[in-house]
């Protein structure tokens, strides 16, 4: 009898605490960390922010109607380097195309500046955000 009513009081609390959570809730901090859908440079970690700029980004629509973006890439410090680097295609509205390169090794010597180019595989690329994270 008294383990009817120890499971009947925990049923009874579990019902009513456990399942009123209110619904669905909001994305936290969603507008805080969307550097990578904003920005056409985003560097991913502490790092690189440390290590790597952007001197300058060029963007052309070739004949085809496909984006070509050189990047040049500048290694602040002065040792040897080495970083990935990739870019994303989006449209107009900045949502992605399907079209992201693979994350590609770069080398940076001591205070050295490279030009990274990019170019998209069809014709729906408007935009884009070229993305540097360490190598591991």
């Amino acid at each position: 009898m008294k383990t009817i009513l120890t499971l009947s009081l925990l049923a009874a609390t579990f019902a009513l605490t456990g399942c009123q959570h209110g619904g669905a809730y909001e994305a936290r901090n969603a507008q805080r960390y969307d550097l990578e859908n904003k920005a056409p440079f985003a560097l991913m970690d502490s790092m690189v922010q440390r290590s790597v700029t952007s001197s300058g980004i060029q963007k052309q629509t070739l004949e085809d109607g496909r984006l070509r973006v050189v990047a040049n890439v500048r290694n602040r410090e002065a040792r040897r380097i080495q970083v990935q680097i990739s870019c994303v295609f989006k449209d107009e509205g900045g949502a992605a195309t399907g079209d992201e390169t693979p994350w590609t090794n770069l080398i940076l010597t001591e205070s050295a500046q490279e030009a990274v180019e990019f170019v998209s595989m069809n014709n729906k690329a408007k935009n884009f955000t070229i993305r540097v994270r360490q190598a591991h």
